[in-house]
């Protein structure tokens, strides 16, 4: 999966960003600015800064994180410069606009896959790390800092193209917490019932979901009421509301999403237990 995150990445740079002489942020950014002023091609730079960060986190944040770093240091340069060298993978298409959407869809993508296995891009995401640790500056900050990289590559671009360059950092940012997010959304559901000793033994039956009874007071007329709470898929939430407006049309719902839920039934296999009570 590592290696497919990193092919997704280099494919966006070599398919829409290098062939419409784009502007990006973080390495390939850096790289994109060092082949205009020096003619270094890009993959090779790549190779060299990310062997540098390599050793810098390695020296600084500990052996253990570098080895997280390993995969993509040496890979994301040489697939890249692979990709450079195959003539059906240039000019896809000459639109900006479309160059700009498909590449942040692909790069957020890519990156997203590699941070989803536990391990990191390596190159410039590690300079905000090391500050971190050393200077206690924000991580998430720092990561905007040097993603802005692309204020190098605005001396030689016009302001267009500089528009063009903010967008695909937008883009590819939101989709990479989309990916970072995919498949772990679940819904929230808060429910007040008179009925709730039915509605709780019917969710646990129909919907094979549990169920906790949070013990509350209403606020009104000052009434004991027990209130369910359970955590559903998106797909069953529907199931649930039809369930709930079949046993008490007049039931109080509150309903959320919730980023990540772990635990028996989600992140973890169903157990399914039964008491046994001795008399």
């Amino acid at each position: 999966m590592i290696l497919l995150g990193n092919t997704v990445y280099a494919l966006a740079i070599v398919m829409f960003i290098l062939p419409n002489d784009m502007i990006t942020g973080g390495t390939t950014g850096l790289g994109i600015a060092i082949h205009h002023y020096f003619g270094l091609p890009i993959h090779t730079f790549v190779l060299i800064f990310n062997t540098l960060m390599f050793l810098l986190g390695a020296a600084v944040l500990g052996m253990k994180f570098a080895l997280t770093t390993l995969v993509s240091t040496f890979y994301y340069p040489v697939i890249l410069g692979v990709l450079e060298q195959i003539p059906a993978l240039q000019n896809v298409t000459d639109d900006k606009m479309l160059s700009t959407i498909c590449g942040g869809l692909m790069i957020g993508m890519g990156i997203g896959i590699v941070i989803r296995c536990g391990a990191s891009t390596g190159g410039m995401d590690i300079p905000p790390l090391v500050l971190n640790k050393k200077f206690g500056l924000p991580v998430s900050v720092m990561l905007y800092v040097f993603d802005f990289i692309l204020i190098s590559q605005m001396l030689f671009t016009n302001k267009e193209e500089i528009v063009y360059g903010i967008l695909l950092v937008l883009i590819y940012t939101v989709i990479l917490d989309k990916v970072l997010l995919m498949g772990s959304t679940r819904t929230k559901v808060e429910i007040m019932t008179e009925k709730y000793e039915e509605l709780n033994r019917l969710i646990q039956e129909r919907l094979d979901r549990g169920t906790t009874l949070v013990y509350t007071q209403t606020g009104y007329l000052k009434n004991d009421q027990p209130m369910i709470l359970t955590v559903v898929s998106n797909r069953e939430l529907m199931r649930l509301n039809q369930l709930v407006q079949e046993i008490d049309p007049h039931a109080f719902m509150i309903i959320g999403n919730v980023n990540e839920v772990r635990g028996r039934g989600f992140s973890q296999q169903k157990v399914y237990k039964k008491e046994t009570i001795e008399k």
